[in-house]
């Protein structure tokens, strides 16, 4: 019998997180269907998504077991308290994710199964190794955390497409302020756990303002293009022009003033953004 408790479980697999990324596959196999929403492929999705996505969060957790005893944000995490078993969180992970794999490729097409493949391995075996060693480890972890879209744009047996690569580089791009803001927040934590975050090495965070403002700025036509391939029309343009347009904002206060403040700004708009511009896509898509 499994060690834990279903709450551990849950706090394992890294639910909340999941919620957002799935929401978004969901919407990416939609717009991949032509605007067709059908619920076997949906649920086939979800199912196959989920455990994969649990998997790389279980498996993350395993190798850093170490760093999140050092730190105070996740020592009283499952596996850090012992509350799970390490053998326990081993074997629930490769069951999961054969298991996943499997269920994408099977009920959905191997092409998502496999990008859910590359998920864990960039996710698991190269960013979180990385973390330990260089600051460049949130770069490449935009990679997979970006990778669900591609999952739920393939799970509708359509391939993958210039929208595909628009919708992953959107995330990728999102991603950067987000962690960077987060990054700052609880620096001193990442400073006891011994990871290379950026903010812990610019103590200043000067660089990560810098960044934050870079890659919030490239978000701006990034999230413009669905609507310069006409993929969709007006509202989404110039929605999609005014939210990222908040999000360089704040970007430019979190590098004027680096503050706890301004930092949560960031993070806040960050979290809402994501869902209004899906809303967008979805309201104004052309199919």
């Amino acid at each position: 019998m499994l060690s834990g408790s279903p709450r551990d479980w849950i706090a394992l697999g890294k639910m909340r997180i999941q919620i957002l990324a799935t929401s978004a596959a969901l919407i990416c196999m939609w717009v991949a269907n032509h605007g067709e929403w059908e619920w076997v492929m949906a649920i086939n999705l979800v199912v196959g998504l989920s455990m994969t996505s649990t998997a790389a969060a279980i498996i993350n957790q395993v190798i850093e077991i170490d760093i999140d005893k050092r730190m105070p944000r996740t020592c009283d995490r499952p596996l850090p308290t012992g509350r799970v078993r390490k053998k326990d969180a081993i074997l629930a992970s490769w069951v999961l994710a054969i298991v996943g794999f499997a269920w994408l490729a099977f009920f959905l097409n191997p092409l998502s199964a496999w990008l859910a493949i590359i998920m864990i391995v960039l996710y698991d075996f190269i960013y979180t190794p990385l973390k330990r060693v260089t600051p460049l480890n949130t770069l490449v972890g935009a990679i997979p955390g970006a990778m669900p879209l591609l999952i739920g744009y393939a799970a509708a047996g359509n391939g993958l497409d210039i929208l595909a690569g628009i919708l992953f580089l959107i995330l990728f791009l999102w991603q950067l302020p987000h962690f960077f803001a987060i990054a700052w927040l609880y620096r001193d934590d990442y400073k006891y756990g011994g990871l290379q975050m950026l903010p812990g090495v610019d103590k200043t965070g000067v660089i990560a303002g810098r960044q934050a403002i870079h890659y919030a700025l490239a978000l701006v036509p990034m999230s413009m293009a669905p609507s310069m391939f006409e993929f969709t029309e007006g509202l989404y343009f110039y929605g999609s022009l005014s939210l990222s347009l908040i999000y360089l904002a704040t970007a430019l206060m979190f590098r004027r003033n680096r503050e706890i403040k301004t930092a949560r700004i960031v993070l806040y708009t960050s979290i809402v953004y994501l869902p209004l511009l899906f809303a967008l896509l979805v309201l104004d898509y052309r199919y």
